[in-house]
């Protein structure tokens, strides 16, 4: 089976009602307090001409996924690895169309390229009050992709899927605030830790699709903001 098989076969699940949030996911809750919109687009497809640092076959050697550093100066999420996406817009007709207009104002992404497969149900994140609805998408003809405004990024970025399955580059991500310690699963990747909530998003994917390699959960990675 190929890639784009799995990842249609888990959207129809979630469509049909068969398949459960994973543990990661049972963590993103939406509750009351998760009230604001957005969309997140996991677009997937096949590798650009940056080939994969990992040689052991955790996935197919050509697959990659697109994602974006935020700036650093931002006020929310500062320098964090994201999917590119963000708040449902009034005259946005979907979370779909809301997750394709973020990813061109973000990326400058061609949407006529994408063949969208989906979404999953929303996940919460609590800290920004959002409701986030993934869009599973696959690149059926990859375009360009660039930071498109250095305010709101500081690079786009497309990651090959064998190395963040990689188990030397997977970690748990741990930070400490008001005396509480939030930990998540981590990739390093690109010179920088996926982590928070698009750690667990991918984290959560990749269980449910049967792609998780075993990894060291008790090799921590301390972020500091």
């Amino acid at each position: 089976m190929t890639a784009f098989e799995d990842l249609a076969k888990l959207v129809a699940r979630f469509e049909a009602g068969e398949q459960q949030h994973s543990s990661h996911w049972a963590k993103l809750p939406v509750t009351p307090e998760t009230n604001r919109a957005a969309a997140v687009l996991m677009l997937f497809g096949v590798l650009d001409n940056v080939p994969a640092e990992s040689g052991r076959p955790f996935a197919p050697a050509d697959l990659d996924v697109l994602l974006l550093e935020r700036a650093h100066t931002l006020d929310d999420h500062p320098g964090q690895v994201a999917f590119p996406g963000g708040s449902v817009d009034p005259e946005d007709d979907s979370v779909v169309s809301a997750a394709l207009r973020e990813a061109v104002e973000e990326t400058g992404l061609d949407v006529s390229g994408v063949k969208v497969l989906g979404v999953i149900p929303e996940l919460g994140l609590i800290r920004s009050n959002f409701r986030v609805t993934p869009v599973l998408a696959w690149w059926d003809s990859p375009s360009p992709v660039r930071v498109v405004d250095y305010a709101e990024s500081a690079q786009v970025f497309r990651v090959p899927v064998r190395d963040l399955l990689d188990p030397v580059n997977r970690v748990t991500a741990t930070i400490s605030r008001f005396g509480r310690t939030f930990s998540s699963p981590g990739f390093t990747v690109n010179g920088l830790v996926v982590w928070g909530f698009t750690g667990m998003v991918l984290s959560g994917l990749f269980d449910e699709l049967g792609w998780t390699v075993p990894w060291d959960q008790d090799k921590l990675y301390e972020i500091e903001l």
